[in-house]
């Protein structure tokens, strides 16, 4: 199964660490941020649980939930939170789901169907595809979808930004040029006719190009 930006997240009910979820009903009416990791005890997915942990409170400042997975038992997601928080200063604060039997793996696309053995018969080697980064809306599409090699840390900051620019388009039908920063001038988008936008952003904007519409940040509120 391959998901692309605009489908459904696929439904699942898992064991955490924090017990059993079904997960669409655990997202509820907000926005959610699944992230996946090859195997417990790896170098680069500690740090990465470790900056998770510390960066909680400006997800929770976006109505973003967290949930992390990971292709082994509950029981070694909890060992291995006394390692990140000895390395990193931090432990999970946030359900970490145990795919032991690569099924939500499989679901989501990550290995294929035919992928065999559960986890303790495979390596991270074997389950290298198990590195993304899924954004999920309040309707249950999947937003964002982001894939990383096993050696390049990920870049949680960005998914911030990326979430800033979602639910400011969701509110305020613009768009976010490149490099973006909440607070920066964005773009109208394209289906906005200028009838439509002098109503919507009577200030006007600047437009070098028909099509390229500029104005200041709508709804601006300072984060921090």
């Amino acid at each position: 199964m391959t998901l692309r930006i605009g489908d459904t997240a696929p439904d699942f009910m898992a064991d955490t660490t924090e017990g059993p979820i079904r997960f669409h009903e655990w997202i509820g009416d907000g926005w959610a941020v699944l992230f996946s990791h090859p195997k417990d005890f790896t170098p680069v997915c500690t740090t990465e649980l470790g900056y998770m942990a510390r960066a909680k409170g400006e997800f929770d400042k976006r109505g973003v939930k967290i949930v992390g997975l990971s292709v082994d038992p509950v029981e070694n997601h909890k060992k291995w939170a006394s390692d990140i928080w000895e390395t990193q200063g931090a432990a999970p604060n946030y359900p970490m789901i145990g795919d032991t039997d690569l099924r939500i793996a499989k679901l989501w696309g990550m290995l294929p169907a035919e992928a065999n053995g559960g986890a303790d018969k495979r390596t991270a080697a074997d389950n290298q595809t198990v590195r993304n980064v899924f954004v999920i809306g309040p309707d249950k599409k999947i937003k964002l979808i982001l894939v990383y090699p096993m050696t390049t840390g990920r870049n949680f900051d960005e998914v911030l930004r990326v979430i800033d620019s979602l639910q400011l388009t969701a509110k305020h039908k613009v768009a976010t040029p490149v490099n973006w920063k909440h607070g920066e001038d964005v773009i109208i988008v394209t289906s906005v006719s200028d009838d439509e936008a002098r109503k919507q952003f009577p200030q006007g904007w600047k437009a070098p190009r028909p099509y390229l519409r500029i104005v200041a940040q709508p709804g601006q509120a300072k984060r921090g």
